[in-house]
């Protein structure tokens, strides 16, 4: 996968909070072309770096550009991690939640509104469901529930109906199609009106939903907080307000165990801490990557550490 092209975010200031060290062991939940692996690897003597990624591509391309004896990498999802690496701990694991650019790059893999392509959305093609069949077989309720709660999206409901009208004629099975059907569902002076691509937030829904995306994020992140040593940090990259809300809640819960009532003079219930938080908001990137790489705009990096 020569091709395999991902603009890693964020990427100095992942480096800074990861605090490298030498001889120490790191997990790359989310593999990617590789961007991110390469330079902890380039940052650290010694120790080792596991990739994990669900894509068949990724895999391929970051097993064909990193050739460094420290690294491997194992295919699955990082929702797995603790299985797939055997129960192993590390000092620092970073999770990037994003779609990568190869990803949204490449036409047949069907991410992209701006382009016609077969309606897949699928990280890993192995896996069964498509965009497309949830697009053609879903009821109008759990359509609506999904651009609602997946996208934020106000017509949720209307671009539902409207669907569910349009399969009736014929399967809608392209990404062209899809977003002719977004238009013809919200009105134009309101599409005009937002300055975003109307299709936008449906794209993004149907994605978190083809590769449940959100529903396992709240208990993977507790299980890759177990996975540290002490001193060990986890750094989450993520790109919209779905994601970042279930980090930072989680990241407090793990740091303020505490289910006390707020006026109990001291603990009881006994659940003490296990990491600090090192951001208390999210660090963003620099002006200088957003005028390099547009599509760091939304990224938001959130780090703890294990104590």
């Amino acid at each position: 996968m020569e091709n395999f092209h991902h603009l890693p975010v964020l990427l100095k200031e992942c480096m800074a909070q990861l605090n490298l060290r030498d001889g120490c062991d790191y997990l790359d939940c989310t593999l990617g072309g590789g961007g991110h692996s390469s330079q902890i690897l380039a940052g650290i003597q010694g120790g080792s770096l596991t990739g994990i990624d669900r894509d068949a591509d990724a895999i391929a391309a970051a097993t064909g550009r990193i050739t460094d004896p420290r690294f491997q990498a194992l295919r699955g999802n990082f929702h797995d991690a603790q299985e797939l690496t055997d129960g192993r701990k590390f000092d620092g694991i970073l999770a990037d939640l994003g779609v990568s650019s190869h990803q949204l790059d490449v036409r047949e893999r069907g991410f992209s509104y701006h382009d016609d392509a077969p309606l897949d959305m699928r990280m890993n093609a192995e896996d069964p469901v498509t965009a497309a069949q949830i697009v053609n077989e879903r009821s109008e309720d759990e359509l609506n529930r999904i651009f609602r709660d997946y996208g934020e999206e106000k017509w949720a409901r209307q671009i539902a109906r409207v669907i569910c009208d349009r399969r009736r004629q014929a399967p809608i099975v392209t990404t062209s199609q899809l977003v002719a059907v977004i238009d013809a569902a919200i009105p134009k002076k309101f599409r005009e009106k937002d300055g975003s691509h109307p299709a936008r937030r449906v794209f993004q829904a149907l994605r978190i939903a083809v590769n449940d995306e959100l529903d396992p994020l709240a208990d993977s992140i507790r299980m890759l907080a177990d996975m540290l040593k002490t001193q060990g940090r986890l750094c989450v990259i993520t790109f919209h307000s779905l994601e970042d809300r279930i980090v930072k809640n989680t990241f407090r819960e793990l740091a303020n165990p505490c289910t006390c009532p707020p006026e109990m003079p001291v603990c009881v219930c006994g659940k003490k801490p296990t990491v600090k938080l090192i951001t208390r908001k999210p660090i963003t990137a620099s002006a200088e990557e957003l005028a390099e790489n547009p599509r760091s705009r939304s990224a938001s990096l959130r780090v703890l550490e294990k104590i």
